[in-house]
């Protein structure tokens, strides 16, 4: 990295669709009461940063410092030097949701990188409650467990029990999140997508034998009652919708994605088979905590997702190439 003064660090910033550029911010010396300095180690790039690169994210102001997949040392305290993750969820703690304990769907709700400036630079300020110990996991790891807990919240809000077929359609980084810990709880687990290319990676890296071609009718022989749960991670609504017929009787369709349109189904077929339809937003404490142990013991084969880890002053260059051919990328991290 280039040289600057003590009082600045670079940041990672999206100045406006289509343009990223690393520039000089403040360096934060002192945490607001409740609130911790952290020293980033790891970020992950992630759709939400392809979207806002892209201009195509609904809740974005221009410019925003990008990053909410993050691992970091505390740097003050008497835990100094203690690897985190960090939550970007931040709550008000007062609403119903909140109260609720369910502070990842807060009313008022803010997620660093998005709603204010996030990680992507040499320090960051990030509520204490925010912060996970990541003992027994590298800094890259510790970087995964964010997108990872998105997966494993949507698992465990299904309630998957060993044996249940389930299909999770798109196969990009949330969708295998999710089939890997679909398959920790002892699924049989089914991929759809429309990309050859990531169903073959899909089989290649994690070793998912159960690959079902996106648009072909799979209701046939094994598979002709259907599934037990449907995971959509496609962000396509026409997928959401083509989904709900592959529930089967009694089945679960859990939306992980989420869209802006309308989402429509039939009636008739949705009481026969007394379907569920469960949204899945963000994470919670316990699912970070279910990753940071599954990680931990070797359960999820963290080499075969970090595609790359490149310096944040290569990003640059690099990013409208890693937003073009994210479709043949897991995951990119990069290092401040």
């Amino acid at each position: 990295m280039r040289d600057l003064p003590g009082d600045l660090m670079d940041c990672g910033i999206c100045v406006a669709p289509g343009r990223f550029e690393v520039a000089p911010r403040a360096w934060p010396m002192i945490a607001p009461p409740g609130w911790r300095l952290v020293d980033i180690a790891a970020i992950g790039i992630c759709g939400t940063d392809y979207h806002i690169f892209e201009g195509k994210h609904p809740f974005l102001d221009y410019p925003r410092v990008i990053g909410h997949e993050l691992s970091g040392h505390l740097a003050d305290g008497p835990d100094a030097g203690q690897l985190v993750v960090v939550n970007p969820y931040l709550s008000c703690g007062t609403c119903r949701a909140c109260l609720r304990g369910k502070p990842n769907c807060c009313a008022a709700i803010e997620v660093l990188g998005v709603h204010r400036d996030g990680g992507m630079c040499a320090r960051i300020a990030v509520p204490e409650a925010n912060l996970y110990p990541a003992e027994g996991l590298s800094a890259i790891q510790a970087a995964m467990v964010e997108f990872l807990a998105i997966g494993a919240h949507a698992v465990a809000r299904a309630g998957l029990v060993p044996g249940d077929r389930v299909l999770v359609t798109g196969a990009g980084p949330i969708g295998l999140g999710t089939a890997i810990f679909a398959r920790l709880a002892g699924a049989e687990v089914h991929l759809s997508d429309l990309s050859a290319e990531r169903l073959a990676t899909a089989r290649r890296l994690f070793g998912f034998e159960r690959l079902q071609e996106a648009g072909r009718d799979i209701l046939a022989g094994d598979l002709a009652e259907g599934f037990d749960t449907v995971f959509d991670a496609t962000g396509s609504a026409a997928s959401i919708m083509a989904g709900f017929p592959l529930v089967a009787h009694g089945g679960s369709s859990v939306l992980v994605s989420v869209v802006k349109d309308d989402i429509t189904f039939a009636d008739a077929e949705f009481h026969k088979r007394e379907t569920r339809i469960i949204g899945s937003r963000n994470a919670l404490r316990a699912d970070f905590d279910r990753v940071i142990a599954a990680i931990r013991d070797g359960q999820v084969p963290t080499d075969a997702i970090a595609t790359e880890v490149l310096p944040l002053a290569d990003l640059p260059g690099r990013f409208p190439g890693l937003a073009a051919e994210r479709g043949a990328i897991v995951k990119v991290l990069v290092t401040p």
